[in-house]
């Protein structure tokens, strides 16, 4: 009955594989990398002349290439930085893409990255020699997913190096002393910890200010077709007009419970992600899924 509606083979809710933008940022970057590795071993001078226009570094930045606070974050240094960042990508990614939806995830992702770039380019100006080295990786952007997971689900439990059991949020505070001592004490050059801090800074507040802020922000839906748009605001419309609470309590059949109340608000977890959910559509859930349970 629910397998056959359309939202179901969304992405939050496929039963087989589902191809997420977590799916699509692990295929660009490894082909990236991948075109890394043909340079190193074949020393293709023009490849290795645009993967340099693609690094970041202070000299090409005041000279207008902005595009490398972006490109920068599909770029690694060797075999074991890109695959840690692929890994966070991995584990952090598909679960904050599941709750906030496509758009916010994407500008959480990237915005890190960017506010990670600027933080080291600062520092780079304003100190030198210790932040000055050209920056790629997508650690800033990954530590950005961290840290919105960790505000997200602070108590969760994650394997660090998969030996010690931390909470989210402790991995969070973990991450931030990190970095905040090799800035402090910059004895660790082979890092962009000034980066790293601004990535888990800006995850973090994008969570806070953004997403949970009483402040309606609208961010366009650019990886959504337009046919989605109409669903969602059919979806929303159903849920303005739906019955009264005590209602819902009624013995409606599941059949049309289902058609009548969970289905727009399904719709709207596919198009906007879990955490667009009023406390109204949570209790609507929790009767949909009493009802199932009865009928079982």
């Amino acid at each position: 009955m629910l397998e056959d509606r359309s939202y179901m083979r969304g992405p939050e809710f496929r039963t087989g594989p589902a191809f997420t933008m977590t799916f699509l940022l692990l295929i660009i970057t490894t082909l990236v990398f991948a075109a890394q590795c043909v340079s190193w071993a074949y020393h293709l001078p023009g490849l290795s002349n645009a993967i340099g226009y693609l690094t970041l570094n202070l000299d090409d930045f005041k000279h207008g290439f902005a595009w490398q606070l972006v490109t920068y974050q599909f770029l690694h240094t060797g075999f074991l930085h890109f695959f840690f960042n692929a890994l966070m990508l991995f584990m952090f990614g598909r679960a904050v893409e599941s709750s906030l939806g496509r758009t916010h995830f994407l500008t959480l992702y990237f915005l890190s990255g960017v506010i990670g770039g600027l933080v080291q380019m600062l520092l780079a100006a304003v100190v030198g020699q210790f932040f000055s080295p050209a920056v790629m990786g997508a650690s800033a952007s990954v530590l950005g997913l961290l840290a919105a997971f960790a505000i997200l689900d602070p108590d969760q439990q994650i394997m660090f190096f998969a030996l010690v059991p931390l909470r989210a949020i402790h991995l969070f505070w973990f991450s931030i002393g990190i970095s905040l001592f090799f800035i402090v004490v910059p004895v660790d050059k082979g890092q962009a910890h000034a980066a790293h801090l601004g990535g888990l800074l800006a995850g973090a507040a994008y969570i806070k200010w953004i997403i949970r802020s009483p402040v309606s922000f609208r961010i366009p839906q650019i990886f959504k077709r337009q046919t989605t748009s109409r669903r969602t605001l059919r979806a929303q419309k159903k849920i303005a007009s739906r019955r009264s609470e005590e209602e819902l309590e009624g013995d409606l059949p599941p059949g049309e419970f289902i058609s009548r109340e969970v289905d727009p608000i399904l719709e709207k977890i596919s198009a906007q992600g879990l955490q667009s959910l009023t406390p109204h559509e949570r209790k609507i859930l929790e009767a949909a899924r009493s009802k199932m349970e009865r009928r079982v």
